[in-house]
């Protein structure tokens, strides 16, 4: 995806800004869907809207970002994706101040399929202390671990290594207990650190390549890499 001179010839931007002409929506709103409804859902329910306001608005926002009017404006050299995304449901919110809830539930609006009672229950077991902003920002940075994750997950599983990676993936966010993992795995201690080498190596890789897509330079992927890190810290 990188080119040598830094650039990113094709990254969600790309696909964002066909979007916007018509073409592609499709795909666009399954890639919104997908990566972003959650963070979106935990902003608005923690800007203090019940569960059934955030789930009207949550939809309402996603159906209208990708119009003509919403997504015009959008632009790769704006910078990070998910920034610019936050930017506009913010001004979607306070335009839509008395956003009615049979806007989307009703008449010929579409019903987006999301999952709105896993997305409760994430957002309850967030930290109570955080900001709006903080707040979509960590839903954010745990969905880009979690579709990470999942990519491994599935790459270990086809090469027939599915246990070993149930057992090895805490490794991947900090330091375990090598002999612990040799002896439920019945392997050698150096075979074990070997494959959490491994491991770390492609979890970096499918990071890099996940945030890459959502910014207008290589020279902003280790900044938000960064970034990631410190939302998940809060």
């Amino acid at each position: 995806m990188i080119r040598l001179d830094g650039q990113f010839p094709t990254t969600r931007w790309t696909l964002v800004l066909g979007a916007a002409t018509g073409e592609l929506r499709g795909e666009a709103m399954q890639w919104l869907c997908e990566h972003y409804w959650q963070p979106i859902y935990a902003y608005v329910r923690r800007r203090g809207h019940d569960p059934s306001q955030a789930q009207d608005l949550t939809q309402g926002f996603l159906i209208q970002f990708l119009e003509k009017r919403s997504i015009e404006s959008a632009h790769p050299d704006r910078g990070r994706f998910r920034s610019y995304l936050l930017g506009a449901l913010k001004y979607f919110l306070a335009d839509r101040h008395d956003f009615q809830q049979a806007a989307v539930r009703g008449g010929a609006a579409t019903f987006l399929p999301l999952s709105f009672p896993e997305g409760e229950e994430l957002y309850l077991q967030s930290p109570q202390n955080l900001s709006p902003d903080a707040l979509y920002e960590r839903h954010w940075a745990l969905s880009v671990i979690e579709r990470v994750l999942n990519l491994m997950h599935a790459e270990q599983e086809a090469m027939g290594k599915a246990r070993q990676f149930q057992e090895l993936r805490s490794f991947l966010t900090g330091d375990e207990d090598y002999r612990a993992a040799a002896a439920a795995l019945g392997m050698s201690d150096g075979a074990i650190r070997v494959a959490v080498h491994r491991l770390r190596r492609r979890y970096r890789d499918l990071l890099v390549a996940e945030i890459a897509d959502t910014v207008s330079s290589s020279a902003d992927v280790d900044e938000e890499i960064h970034h990631l890190i410190n939302a998940l810290s809060r």
